[in-house]
């Protein structure tokens, strides 16, 4: 049996929260957890149905919550736009920032609305743009942002040459590369906020093994059937072997997004054996993060593809 890891969050009364991939798996559990401590959470979400079916999740398991849902399509710069112009004329301050969404390997290579490969657009360049669109807000909250990586980030390494995988696409290998991306921004979001005087906190979290719908059928990404992986993850979960759960691959994101004892340009994780399973801890960063000069490339060319300039959001 899989054992329970246990993470009491502080209390959030007045903190405004927004989770990405929150109308399943673990971005649901990160949002049902802000709730149930007392933050007004935001669900933006692809699918309306999916997001009803969250939200009266989190109000069966928490009646007195704050949450609500919102249309975001990461996989789209305009609908990112839309989100963030929405956000903006509402004008509540962000507290929180969980940048939880993701796609895994599609079998054969996507490209999304804007053209750009479909991990690479949705993991990184989707949470790249939604960042700078709210940058007044997540400042106006001194807010805390954890983006969720991966154990995939651990090797691999930027494609320079073909960042959309036009010649020689690997799914695999593309994924790693969106996640390393997304840590790399992070990184560089941390050490610009500091120096900018932003008041942001950025801070990487990652899951992770568990049994997800990541790996697992997903007929819009092409993968018509659950992956030979994710059979052998939902055994070894449920025996309590190596991998975690998808009740313990939250807490590292919730630990990085709500500890007073978690800082920025840090990364949490499960501590057990490989850090595949077990309780919250930080990590050393994995070795793909720690190069200055690559963070600051990931930063202006994810501004430059995007499209959205942080120094006209900064003002």
């Amino acid at each position: 049996m899989p054992r329970t890891h246990h993470l009491p969050l502080p209390d959030l009364s007045g903190k405004r929260a927004v989770v990405t991939g929150a109308s399943d798996g673990i971005g649901l559990g990160i949002a049902s957890r802000l709730a149930g401590a007392g933050a007004e959470v935001l669900l933006p979400v692809r699918n309306r149905s999916k997001g009803q079916a969250a939200l009266a999740r989190i109000r069966s398991d928490h009646p007195t919550a704050d949450v609500s849902l919102r249309d975001l399509d990461l996989s789209s710069l305009q609908s990112v736009a839309t989100l963030g112009r929405q956000l903006r004329g509402e004008g509540a301050p962000i507290h929180l920032l969980v940048n939880n969404a993701g796609v895994m390997t599609p079998p054969e290579r996507r490209l999304t609305v804007d053209g750009f490969e479909l991990q690479l657009g949705t993991n990184h360049l989707g949470h790249v743009a939604l960042v700078a669109h709210l940058l007044p807000l997540l400042s106006a909250g001194r807010a805390r942002v954890t983006s969720q990586i991966s154990v995939a980030a651990r090797s691999g390494s930027m494609n320079w040459g073909d960042v959309n995988w036009e010649s020689s696409y690997d799914g695999m290998r593309a994924y790693s590369q969106s996640k390393i991306a997304l840590g790399l921004f992070a990184l560089e979001l941390d050490r610009r906020s500091r120096a900018g005087g932003w008041g942001i906190t950025s801070n990487l979290s990652h899951p992770g093994v568990a049994p997800t719908s990541l790996l697992g059928a997903r007929p819009e990404l092409g993968r018509d059937r659950d992956t030979p992986q994710i059979a052998v993850i939902r055994r070894l979960s449920r025996a309590g072997v190596l991998v975690g759960t998808v009740d313990s691959a939250q807490l590292p994101a919730l630990l990085a997004a709500t500890s007073a004892h978690a800082h920025g340009r840090r990364l949490y994780g499960p501590k057990g054996p490989g850090h595949l399973g077990g309780g919250p801890a930080e990590h050393a960063l994995f070795r793909p993060l720690r190069e200055a000069g690559e963070a600051e490339r990931v930063w202006r060319v994810s501004q430059e593809l995007t499209g959205v300039p942080f120094a006209a959001a900064a003002a």
